[in-house]
């Protein structure tokens, strides 16, 4: 998770810790004799490990929401994600002949499983509680272009899903395309984002107000450390 204050929470990914060892139980169990002594046993020990996944995750979730609320923002704003549509799987290419062609379903998969180990479903709800019961709000906006907009110029360079960072010239510094999100839905938040729109395929920048809290932004940005853990999820 990274924030408009130019911080990043790394992931707990509870599941793939666990993932060999749960694996290499579910094989022994699926080899013993159906009904069992032995396979019920291990059944019973399957069961523990998802049990223990899911505790940490939730623990995980708990710990760092309370870590935000603690922080005295009174209004926490975060991505309003589709996390349906986000773990759907790729469509079936095929050429004319019929044939299926790559379509990077492997790739998808591994995002899939970790979309479902960071759980940010529940972890939103879980903020959505603590901060409730500390007198905070929390907000859900549409991210859209705030993952590629820079937070202190009116330009799109964060085109390429794989470009994490940005080398301004102007400025000397290295951009973090994680930590510059955090801070653009921040500004949806507070109805500071420029509004866009798509000419010939392309989007362009309409009214703005960027330039009135770009010192702000410059000041968190070239304070970020160099090195962090790289998550999905942005949140103010």
């Amino acid at each position: 998770m990274a924030t408009s204050e130019g911080t990043k929470l790394p992931s707990l990914k509870s599941f793939r810790k666990s993932e060999k060892r749960l694996a290499k139980v579910s094989q022994r169990k699926e080899n013993k004799k159906k009904g069992s002594k032995a396979r019920r046993k291990l059944a019973k020990r399957q069961g523990r490990e998802h049990q223990r996944i899911a505790r940490a995750r939730k623990d995980h979730a708990f710990k760092t929401a309370h870590a935000l609320v603690q922080t005295g923002k009174k209004v926490f704003v975060h991505e309003d994600l589709n996390l349906k549509a986000l773990s759907k799987r790729n469509k079936a290419k095929q050429d004319e002949g019929g044939k299926f062609l790559p379509n990077r379903q492997s790739a998808k998969s591994g995002l899939n499983k970790s979309w479902g180990d960071a759980a940010f479903g529940q972890f939103f709800t879980i903020l959505e509680y603590i901060a409730g019961k500390a007198g905070s709000r929390v907000i859900a906006v549409n991210p859209a272009y705030t993952s590629q907009l820079l937070a202190y110029r009116d330009q799109i360079v964060f085109t390429d899903c794989d470009m994490r960072s940005y080398w301004d010239v102007e400025h000397s510094f290295n951009v973090d395309r994680d930590i510059n999100a955090g801070i653009n839905i921040k500004r949806v938040g507070l109805g500071l984002f420029p509004t866009l729109k798509r000419r010939k395929g392309n989007p362009v920048v309409g009214d703005s107000t960027t330039n009135s809290t770009s010192k702000e932004v410059l000041a968190v940005l070239k304070n970020v450390p160099e090195a962090y853990t790289v998550a999905v999820l942005r949140s103010v």
